[in-house]
């Protein structure tokens, strides 16, 4: 039975008065290196533009910097947005970065929400769902052969021959951030793994990691592999201090997730491809906001280490299979914290929730 994958998720925002833009790299880059040290197994890294929200703008470009400055750390875009990204650029970049890393490059892609990062891009919301459709597989298919082309109609591209060369298949590193029930099924169809934002309690989410599990088993005839979650987490010795930090500093974080996404907005209503949003949207006006942002901080890993572990566990008991990737630093926690909370679950959580793992979940008779 393999260990439980845990892997850290870079968020490079901006949220706290009076840090500069540099230091704020200096700090994500440096977290990422300690994650490298302290023997997490994966570092991820976000696409976001423009706002304090979050800001890096080639996720590649900063695994291939890490590549540099790690050993063995696993390398991971949580995601490359394809719809702001030539595909033919996109496989460039992925076998340049497995190349110089030694195989360490996990790719993770996504079709992107924000309609504040789509208008500087020009890319109508409307069009996101069938320019990712259409580039994911020509990206996925070209790692494999290194040859890229496609018909398009939005990436018409002739039959080029990409450098370098792949070194090495690509299956099993390739993942599909997906929620709505399009991007779950093109996840499963492109035989990638499903990357889950956690903005809920896991028994909630369970009807569509079910449903990708039963396509991808229909599809490919084998199981399907471990959903990939990514979660923020504050750890502490003291289970009420880290209950007090966490949710004062994921509450800014949800705030200005929805702020930047517009997710209370009503212009998801009749989008084709955004209808969950839509729903999101009515359900977070129905409820509120601030109830919205304590059920998204109840739903993260927080507490003293016993705590987490017990969180962990009773995710593996409702899921099963899964990865795990874990948001140390947001809502403009301040990096000391972050850092001493990264080293404390590497030390008394890590090694005990690698052995929560279970073997793959079969969903069809």
């Amino acid at each position: 039975m393999q260990q439980l994958h845990i892997g850290i998720n870079l968020g490079f925002a901006t949220l706290r008065p009076g840090v500069s833009d540099e230091e704020m790299y200096r700090n994500e880059l440096d977290i990422a290196v300690l994650a490298d040290k302290l023997g997490y197994d994966s570092v991820w890294a976000v696409e976001h533009h423009f706002e304090d929200y979050s800001v890096c703008p080639d996720n590649l470009l900063v695994l291939a910097h890490l590549a540099g400055r790690t050993s063995r750390i696993l390398l991971g875009t949580a995601a490359v947005i394809l719809p702001w990204n030539d595909p033919l650029r996109v496989a460039e970049k992925a076998l340049m970065v497995d190349t110089i890393s030694g195989g360490r490059l996990l790719l993770g892609v996504g079709r992107g929400l924000s309609r504040k990062e789509m208008v500087p891009f020009r890319i109508p919301l409307e069009e996101t769902r069938d320019r990712f459709d259409e580039a994911a597989p020509m990206i996925f298919e070209a790692l494999e052969t290194g040859v890229i082309e496609g018909a398009g109609p939005y990436y018409p591209q002739p039959r080029a021959v990409l450098r370098p060369r792949p070194r090495g298949t690509f299956h099993g590193r390739r993942y599909c951030v997906a929620g709505s029930p399009d991007s779950v099924a093109m996840a499963a169809r492109l035989k990638a793994k499903m990357m889950s934002f956690i903005t809920k309690p896991v028994p909630d989410l369970m009807p569509t990691f079910t449903r990708y599990r039963e396509l991808y088993e229909r599809e490919h005839g084998e199981p399907a592999p471990p959903i990939a979650l990514s979660v923020n987490m504050y750890c502490h010795e003291d289970d009420e201090l880290a209950r007090e930090r966490h949710f004062e500093y994921v509450t800014r974080f949800f705030m200005a997730n929805v702020e930047h996404y517009e997710m209370a907005g009503e212009h998801f209503k009749g989008l084709k491809g955004h209808e969950r949003y839509a729903a999101n949207a009515e359900y977070f006006r129905s409820i509120g906001l601030e109830k919205a942002a304590n059920d998204y901080a109840a739903a993260a890993l927080y507490g003293s280490p016993e705590r987490i572990l017990g969180q962990i566990e009773a995710i593996r008991d409702v899921l099963g299979d899964f990865e795990l990737s874990l948001a140390p630093s947001f809502g403009g926690m301040p990096y000391d914290q972050a850092r001493a909370s990264l080293e404390l679950f590497a030390r008394e959580v890590l090694p005990k929730a690698r052995s929560m793992r279970r073997g793959p979940v079969r969903v069809l008779a």
